[in-house]
């Protein structure tokens, strides 16, 4: 251990998760302003995708999302729970099909306007401001691709002796 404690030191990326989770937010309030209960903004991507290829399992979904298997796992639980999507055995013991329930389905025509309506103001955000996030995030994906965060990170990394 040693004297002085770096969580102490501010958070670079918390300004950014606070600003995400802030977006976030306001989407859902969309939602509520709507009279749509228990829909997360997370779950309009895969109800719009399953509304447009029919059933798909995790491992299919999560492909065609470009998510993680684990990510779309937990978000088709929370979306089981809000009676949005139904999950039955796959084609084999390991796989399990997801669909949209009558409640889901139903969502899709507003989901695919709010996703729309929130491309626009991406732009609209990016215009506005002098630095467009979606150029900067582009930048900071082509850096990494030339050195990665692991790389960075071990020519930081000074570990303790002992």
């Amino acid at each position: 251990m040693t004297n002085s404690d770096p969580t102490a030191l501010s958070d670079p990326w918390q300004s950014l998760h606070k600003l995400l989770a802030a977006m976030d937010a306001e989407i859902e309030q969309v939602y509520v302003e709507r009279g749509i209960k228990g829909v997360r903004p997370r779950f309009a991507y895969p109800l719009i995708r399953l509304a447009h290829t029919g059933p798909l399992t995790i491992r299919e979904l999560a492909e065609s999302l470009d998510r993680s298997h684990s990510a779309i796992s937990q978000t088709i639980a929370a979306m089981r729970k809000e009676d949005l999507v139904t999950s039955e055995p796959g084609p084999d013991a390991r796989t399990r099909r997801i669909d949209l329930t009558e409640r889901g389905r139903s969502l899709v025509p507003f989901l695919e306007a709010e996703w729309r309506a929130t491309h626009a103001t991406v732009a609209e955000l990016d215009a506005e401001v002098p630095y467009a996030l979606t150029t900067v995030v582009e930048e900071l994906r082509r850096a990494l691709e030339q050195r990665s965060m692991r790389q960075r990170i071990l020519h930081h990394l000074v570990e303790p002796q002992g």
